[in-house]
């Protein structure tokens, strides 16, 4: 009697646990539905911050390119206790008379040194603005031809980190044998296909065995021709010896 009663409340302890266990899920799944419910606007009014978020700081980026489009830094420009007309002077001075380019002051829209005056005497770079991209665009063309100073691009601080991480690689790249180059924070490399073009010309036939062969090619049928010739005349003359023989008879 014992046995059944153990039998029977094991049997509904076990019952029990798995409606314990439904009834646990059951809610479970109510809550999760609620809450996702709840959440699908948030998640999708985030997704749309987000959008937001990167045209926004593709437009910031814009507007930073756009600011310094028309700018340049010169670098090495001696510095002394100089006020800004005196600046002016010796950067036109240094344009005019290095690069060759005939610059006036309406053509400046801004010119100043950057970064605070060090104590060790090294001269700060001088950041100059142009009213005009083609100037500016005409200073860089002529830029190589600068004797105690040197000219970059004005980037933004995050561009010259991207640009001073890319320097290691690059240098790999021209090790290689590449062509390649940093655009402003981007590597541009173009493999080099000399040693290919190389192997290819090597496989194939010098231009002096075409040549040759185009000399023979040429040569050949003439010969053949002036064998031929011969032969005719032989049998022409064979066959004019015959008919005199043969008239006299």
């Amino acid at each position: 009697m014992e046995d059944q009663f153990q039998i029977l409340f094991d049997k509904m302890k076990a019952e029990m646990q798995k409606q314990t266990v439904e009834l646990k899920e059951s809610i479970t799944n109510s809550i999760m539905e609620k809450i996702e419910e709840k959440i699908k606007p948030i998640i999708a009014e985030n997704k749309d911050l987000k959008t937001k978020l990167i045209n926004l700081e593709k437009e910031m980026e814009y507007l930073k390119r756009d600011k310094k489009q028309n700018n340049i830094v010169i670098f090495r420009l001696k510095e002394e206790d100089e006020s800004t007309a005196e600046l002016i002077q010796k950067v036109k001075k240094i344009i005019n008379e290095d690069l060759n380019i005939n610059m006036e002051d309406f053509e400046i829209n801004n010119v100043y040194r950057i970064g605070k005056k060090n104590t060790e005497g090294k001269p700060r770079p001088v950041l100059l603005s142009f009213v005009n991209l083609w100037k500016k665009n005409e200073v860089m063309k002529a830029r190589k031809n600068l004797k105690d100073t040197y000219i970059t691009e004005d980037y933004p601080k995050a561009v010259l980190e991207k640009r001073k991480m890319l320097q290691n690689k690059l240098k790999e790249e021209r090790m290689k044998g590449n062509f390649a180059y940093i655009k402003y924070d981007k590597l541009v490399v173009k493999e080099n296909n000399i040693s290919n073009d190389k192997r290819k010309r090597e496989i194939s036939s010098s231009p002096r065995d075409n040549a040759q062969a185009k000399k023979q090619q040429v040569w050949t049928p003439s010969q053949n021709n002036r064998r031929n010739a011969f032969d005719v005349m032989r049998g022409r003359s064979s066959s004019l010896s015959s008919f005199t023989s043969d008239n006299r008879q």
